[in-house]
């Protein structure tokens, strides 16, 4: 990659712990816990970056319940780089906001948009294609997305409908964005051979990206240009706490890349990049499973997934077990997730592991303590 491309990753890292309780909480969320290794999620991901872009290029967007364990975690990356929103607007405003405050520092700085909770495999090719990526985003008004190809036909992703290739035959062009189909759309996708999942890295200059909120959220980009402003002074706390909750709650999909790609495939500027790396999502305690078992991390010969001290299975098979600070028996049971911590222990099937956030939602009104 060229030196002369200034290159800096923009972490989303707010969230509120719910689709990992209980070992996850408002102030200790997935992307500050260690589910697959030694460091935590974030550490993984900014770590994944340093070849790419140093500590003091690096900024990270969350809450004010995770800034301070971030900032703990991630020592190195300047504490005013660590941007702690007064409320939870969705991905847009944050996005909007690193791009507008980038803009005022440099224009062309390439701005890439990366989930803090991703997991990413054989780390060169992931590398090779964000090299490709950020030239693409330097070279022109140009987004870029890096779409995995799906392996199974999932609803909980988004899609990208890809077109023809650029002339150099070095990324796709993007017809349409669609977020999470049904199940029936989702076979179609897998089936026609052109969709990609939406990876949720995005690549684009800061100009780009602050321009493309202008032209699409009108109301909310000069609440973000009047809060970039203030950022540096005195005056940056107040104001926003002031303006960021009057900013419209929505996804960066939804409020930029999808009204960009209506456009057309040859006047949207939309890239994306098809990815060559293994790449999960880990979006609940089923999928943490599923991704360990086809890593082998802790798999056994009956498919139960165990981090314990100490474990025996009696005609059990298929279950993840979290409880390390105990022996833990299974007898007879199937497709369990159980998982034990100092003040709760949660056991559910693992085709109902999204509904734990219901969970969390009823806590919040009878154990606001365990939330």
């Amino acid at each position: 990659m060229s030196k002369r491309i200034d290159f800096r990753p923009v972490i989303l890292a707010g969230g509120s712990g719910t689709r990992f309780w209980p070992r996850s909480r408002r102030a200790r969320a997935k992307q500050v816990l260690a589910l697959d290794g030694e460091r935590s999620m974030i550490q993984q991901t900014v770590e994944r970056l340093k070849p790419l872009a140093g500590l003091d290029h690096t900024w990270v967007i969350t809450n004010e319940y995770l800034a301070h364990e971030i900032a703990d975690q991630l020592r190195g990356v300047p504490a005013e780089q660590i941007v702690s929103e007064p409320v939870a607007r969705n991905t847009a405003p944050a996005c909007g906001l690193a791009a507008f405050i980038i803009e005022r520092q440099n224009p062309d700085a390439v701005l890439g948009i990366f989930p803090s909770d991703h997991v990413i495999a054989d780390e060169p090719r992931f590398l090779k294609a964000l090299q490709k990526g950020i030239a693409l985003a330097a070279a022109a008004d140009n987004m870029v997305v890096l779409g995995i190809e799906p392996t199974r036909a999932e609803t909980g992703y988004g899609y990208i409908e890809t077109g023809d290739f650029t002339p150099d035959e070095s990324a796709l062009r993007v017809r349409r964005f669609t977020e999470k189909p049904n199940q029936m759309k989702a076979e179609e996708f897998v089936a026609a051979g052109n969709y990609y999942w939406n990876s949720g890295i995005f690549l684009w200059s800061a100009r780009t990206l602050a321009n493309a909120v202008r032209e699409h959220l009108p109301e909310t980009a000069p609440m973000l240009e009047k809060i970039a402003s203030c950022f540096g002074t005195p005056e940056f706390e107040e104001c926003f706490r002031e303006l960021y909750p009057k900013c419209e709650n929505i996804s960066v999909d939804y409020a930029v890349v999808e009204p960009r790609s209506a456009k057309g495939e040859h006047k949207s500027r939309l890239f994306c990049l098809p990815a060559e790396f293994s790449w999960n999502d880990l979006g609940s305690w089923a999928s943490l499973y599923e991704y360990q078992v086809e890593t082998r991390l802790r798999g056994d010969g009956d498919g139960n997934v165990a981090e314990t001290d100490g474990h025996l299975t009696i005609e059990a098979g298929n279950n993840y077990i979290y409880s390390p600070k105990k022996f833990v028996a299974l007898v007879g049971v199937e497709n369990l997730v159980v998982v034990d911590t100092d003040d709760a222990l949660l056991i559910a099937h693992r085709d109902h592991s999204q509904d734990v956030a219901k969970i969390v939602k009823e806590l919040q009104i009878i154990r606001t303590e365990l939330i």
